[in-house]
C-alpha cells in the first residue's frame, strides 16, 4: 500500500498500523503522529490502520522563546 509519510512517499505491506509507518522513520522521543490531520493518541498507534493514500505526519515538538 502506497502512504505518505511526511511528504514523501512510501510503500508498507498491508495491513499496516501507523505504528509501522512510525518505525520506518525511526524518530526519538519525544514525537507526536498524524493521520490525514487527525491527531493519533501515541496509546493508539499500533492500533490504527492505516489504508492506501493515507497522509502520516510524524512532528517533533519545538521549544523557545
Amino acid at each position: 500500500m502506497n502512504i505518505l509519510l511526511n511528504g514523501q512517499p512510501r510503500e508498507l505491506a498491508p495491513p499496516a498500523t501507523l505504528a509501522d509507518a512510525i518505525a520506518l522513520l525511526a524518530p526519538p522521543p519525544p514525537y507526536a503522529a498524524a493521520v490525514n490531520r487527525e491527531f493519533v493518541p501515541r496509546s493508539s498507534h499500533a492500533g490504527r490502520e492505516l489504508r492506501e493514500g493515507d497522509e502520516v505526519e510524524v512532528i517533533r515538538p519545538v521549544t523557545g522563546g
